[in-house]
């Protein structure tokens, strides 16, 4: 059965075109992801679908009947409204159903009315529907139903706005960014969710797990043209990458049969036949195919990262509370060269003060931190850039110089960095007020980068990235040598970048998993839900592994054992090859290689007791 129908529609900005001629349908039990590069109007094209906009040709014919649900980047709530009020006010069938129950129960001798409000009643499920919206915003982490919405957060009143349009039970739900400003564990409950319900989605989302799990056909937009993949995001993916490789052999093959073709046509005398006239026609065709390009211009990220030191950035137990929240409570850390920490928890456990603690933003309650004279900060917060009216993009560049200093002392002009952040000359000159949502974050991106840092802060780095961007910044992260710190709702993007987890529990409690966050998910997922439970059996259940390469016969206090020995035989490799390098290079005095000697013997000493137990814990049945 179609629910919607999208016929030929074009919308253009000025001399801007997003897209022309675009056509695709929404059947039932249809969930669809649309995928473009950000600014190519994905947006646009929602406003547009669910009647927020116009296009300029065609249109969109929508089933009669149909109840449409549509999930807005920026939802326009009322105000003045409490949570609970909000949920209320809105058209809500249920609502609706229950309301006319109430009346009937005014008139009893209506029994006809009393019976028919009764039936409604039952059909729609309608007895448990406060139960149920309490379960939902008490899953959104919107517990306090007397809350007025102008003192939410953006964060609170996605999630609102996310509540009511789930409760109001869309035939069509269309969802721009769903899982932005949702925690881990809301997303994943959100997943099951859309798993569970009988529910046709259409949605713009660059969460590749989501999409994985969720979406059951992609369509993409690339270069006006519109693809279609009925399969998730593996099958998009694998499907996408045929595509392209059958599109450059069908190019390919144009242009060896364009070069055939040119020369007999210069060989054409000037009278022509009928035939001779169908073989130049085609000609024509050929040449069009033969000179197709993909535009493959993809972001090029380059810094020219400023030496790291042997001190990077130590916490030695340091506390923080607000109030009577604690965020943390003696926690003590050294970092050190090429670690890459993830951070998750849920939201107010203390993720960002943690980031804003790191770069002197906040000071702590107690405790020290201790920063290396080397260590140069880059923090993508997830504030973006300040917006100062009639600023221009390529002013934001030009604040840190005309030319700007690459890897291994090149430098590029501000022009020409930007235009390796898709940036033409054109957009260029754009006002910074007219970027998309993506576009910002990209531009914020370079701003971030410019400043060649050897220590990356990332808050929630991939909010309005498209996907192909996305893959770009990975593949520029896992080469970063530097320190790399993430804080990411992303699993895909966490599990490919970090190699450990701060876990922040709540009340100051953080927890340093060895593992990135699908091990993280499996070892939580194999964990009893209640301690409690395990001591009154009197059982000692064995926990899943901390990592996948690690046997699961290990107990838990094992597992840990085994992840902080390969940090420590890490660290002691490297303290071990940097006292080599002392010998090497020849200027130690008598009583320095008297000591390094001694130290050296330590450290060989600690290496192989402690490599002797970690092959023992590999091997243990």
């Amino acid at each position: 059965m179609n629910y919607l129908s999208v016929e030929n529609i074009s919308k253009s900005f000025g001399e801007r075109v997003l897209f022309t001629g675009i056509s695709f349908g929404i059947n039932k039990d249809q969930k669809i992801a649309f995928i473009a590069k950000n600014g190519t109007g994905k947006t646009s094209l929602l406003n547009i679908i669910t009647g927020k906009d116009e296009p300029d040709t065609g249109q969109v014919i929508s089933r009669n009947g149909i109840y449409t649900g549509f999930l807005s980047q920026e939802p326009d709530l009322d105000t003045g409204l409490t949570v609970e009020e909000t949920i209320f006010a809105s058209e809500n069938k249920v609502l609706r159903v229950i309301r006319r129950y109430e009346e009937a129960l005014q008139h009893p001798e209506d029994t006809e009315g009393y019976q028919k409000a009764f039936e409604q009643m039952e059909l729609h499920q309608a007895w448990d529907f406060e139960t149920r919206y309490k379960q939902i915003l008490s899953r959104l982490k919107l517990d306090d139903l007397s809350q007025k919405v102008s003192s939410l957060s953006g964060g609170q009143k996605k999630r609102l706005a996310l509540a009511t349009v789930l409760l109001n039970e869309p035939d069509l739900l269309i969802l721009d960014e769903p899982t932005n400003h949702l925690d881990l564990e809301m997303i994943e409950w959100l997943e099951a969710y859309f798993a569970r319900e009988n529910i046709t989605l259409f949605m713009v989302t660059h969460d590749r797990y989501f999409l994985e799990r969720v979406c059951n056909e992609i369509i993409e937009l690339e270069d006006g043209k519109l693809y279609s993949y009925k399969g998730n995001y593996s099958y998009y993916l694998e499907k996408k990458e045929s595509r392209i490789t059958a599109e450059k052999a069908s190019v390919e093959k144009a242009r060896n049969l364009y070069v055939k073709e040119l020369d007999w046509m210069r060989r054409q005398p000037k009278a022509r036949t009928s035939k001779s006239k169908s073989r130049i026609d085609d000609f024509y065709v050929i040449r069009e195919k033969a000179h197709q390009r993909r535009k493959e211009h993809n972001i090029q990220l380059e810094i020219n990262m400023e030496r790291l030191g042997s001190k990077i950035v130590e916490l030695h137990n340091v506390g923080k509370s607000y109030g009577e929240k604690r965020i943390l409570d003696k926690f003590q850390y050294v970092f050190k060269k090429g670690e890459r920490v993830g951070i998750i928890g849920r939201n107010g456990t203390g993720k960002s003060t943690f980031l804003n603690l790191l770069t002197g933003a906040v000071t702590p309650d107690a405790g020290k931190i201790v920063i290396g004279e080397t260590v140069k900060f880059g923090y993508y917060t997830q504030a973006g850039i300040e917006i100062k009216p009639g600023q221009k993009v390529i002013d934001i560049i030009r604040a840190y110089g005309d030319y700007i200093p690459l890897a291994r002392g090149r430098q590029i002009s501000a022009a020409q960095l930007l235009e390796r952040f898709l940036f033409d000359r054109k957009k260029q000159y754009d006002f910074v007020e007219k970027l998309s949502g993506g576009e910002l974050k990209r531009l914020y991106l370079c701003t971030v980068l410019i400043r060649n840092p050897n220590f990356l802060i990332l808050d929630e780095p991939t909010n309005d990235l498209d996907i192909v961007t996305l893959n770009v910044l990975e593949e520029f992260l896992l080469d970063f040598p530097g320190c790399l710190i993430v804080v990411s709702h992303d699993r895909y993007f966490m599990d490919k970048i970090v190699d450990h987890l701060f876990v922040f529990r709540g009340d100051g409690e953080v927890e340093d998993f060895p593992g990135n966050y699908s091990d993280y998910r499996a070892y939580e997922d194999s964990t009893p839900p209640a301690e409690e439970t395990i001591a009154a059996e009197g059982e000692q259940k064995q926990k899943a592994s901390w990592r996948k390469d690690v046997n699961k016969g290990l107990s838990y206090h094992e597992q840990k054992e085994y992840g902080r020995l390969e940090r420590e035989i890490r660290r002691l490799e490297e303290e071990k090859a940097g006292i080599e390098k002392l010998f090497a290079e020849g200027s130690l005095e008598g009583e320095q290689i008297d000591e390094l000697s001694i130290k050296l013997e330590q450290v060989i000493a600690g290496i192989e007791e402690k490599t002797d137990r970690w092959l023992e814990l590999s091997y243990k049945e």
